[in-house]
């Protein structure tokens, strides 16, 4: 399926009760990359973040008999900046720098000659169940990319505005000069601790010259995507066995032109705060839409506008604002029987 699609909204629209502007995209072609996110590997004690060897051993395998190309982050944000030809295009991202990683996952990687971006917070790399320099240089010789995650992993959306930023923009250019202290190397991607973020976060991130940035909501990552706000698909025991890899693997762009807010922050007094999307309906089996709201049943309304155009709005039934993070996720097939993919986090950092 191509898509040919310039549309710009001058538009505003009204979302959780705060006047938000929508954010243009521009789709001149169909190519796609899927990124997947790990954290630890063959660590039973964490099976909440781990995966285990057999699982991804069977990532890999899939991958590879399927034909994809295997790119570090970087290289997949240039691959999908240039006119080349498109292929199945797969990234495999790692976050902290766990020993896990580089006693048990960097050999299964070698072995199939697979580039990975690392992701690592500074302030730990030599401590307990981290790596160390020595780990992280030797990862680099085997074409390991490293990103900055930080000097500490902070909850950086607990701190109060009035120190919020200098601390966020501190710690990133010292995790930048550690880095580059240590390896010789300036990384040129950076994943937001948590997948948390504000506006302003994602400036000072652009503003710092990274090529882009790895959030924690999933999806596909088209053309039209921030950079600043990349999707991921996570990967651990309870949701990362070979069939849900595939699917995932296989899975399609859904083509957002706008949406509001476009930020992930709400507040208790707005429990059931709503989404909206405009998107890229050409070809795709609207009547199929489905919608995923964690701890709440999620209500829709699709309005089908001029030109394949489709305005969605999406909202949970019961209040979501005990919980710290909560994923809104689209998803709908196509007439090809392939499946679109969108999702959006929501964080209340009033919840500790």
């Amino acid at each position: 399926m191509n898509y040919h699609l310039t549309t710009i909204l001058c538009v505003t629209l009204l979302a959780c009760g705060v006047q938000t502007e929508t954010k243009q995209k521009v789709i001149d072609n169909d190519k796609e990359v899927v990124c997947f996110v790990y954290h630890r590997f063959g660590d039973n004690r964490y099976p909440s973040t781990n995966i285990a060897l057999e699982t991804f051993k069977a990532h890999l395998q899939f991958l590879k008999e399927n034909g994809f190309q295997v790119l570090t982050l970087s290289a997949a944000i240039d691959y999908l900046s240039t006119n080349g030809p498109k292929q199945k295009t797969a990234v495999i991202t790692i976050d902290d720098g766990y020993t896990s990683f580089y006693k048990n996952g960097l050999p299964i990687l070698t072995k199939y000659s697979f580039p990975a971006t690392l992701f690592i917070n500074t302030e730990t790399v030599g401590g307990g169940d981290y790596m160390d320099w020595k780990d992280i240089n030797s990862a680099i010789k085997l074409g390991i990319e490293i990103g900055n995650h930080t000097h500490s992993h902070a909850y950086f959306l607990n701190l109060p505005e009035t120190n919020r930023y200098e601390a966020f923009e501190q710690e990133i250019t010292k995790s930048q000069q550690l880095i580059n202290e240590n390896t010789g190397l300036t990384p040129q991607v950076f994943a937001y601790p948590y997948g948390e973020w504000d506006v302003k976060m994602k400036s000072i991130v652009k503003k710092l010259g990274f090529k882009g940035a790895a959030a924690q909501n999933s999806g596909v990552i088209d053309q039209g995507t921030d950079m600043m706000q990349i999707p991921r698909f996570p990967m651990a025991e309870s949701f990362g066995d070979i069939k849900n890899f595939s699917s995932k693997a296989k899975m399609k762009a859904l083509r957002v032109v706008s949406q509001s807010p476009n930020s992930p922050q709400f507040t208790d007094d707005i429990g059931t705060p709503t989404l909206k999307l405009t998107f890229d309906g050409t070809g795709l089996l609207l009547n199929q839409l489905q919608c995923f709201i964690q701890g709440s049943e999620c209500k829709t309304e699709v309005k089908e506008m001029e030109n394949g155009i489709v305005q969605l709005t999406l909202s949970p039934s019961i209040s979501i604002n005990n919980r710290r993070r909560t994923l809104y996720t689209i998803t709908v097939p196509d007439k090809n029987g392939q499946w679109h993919w969108y999702s959006h986090l929501w964080v209340n950092a009033v919840v500790k």
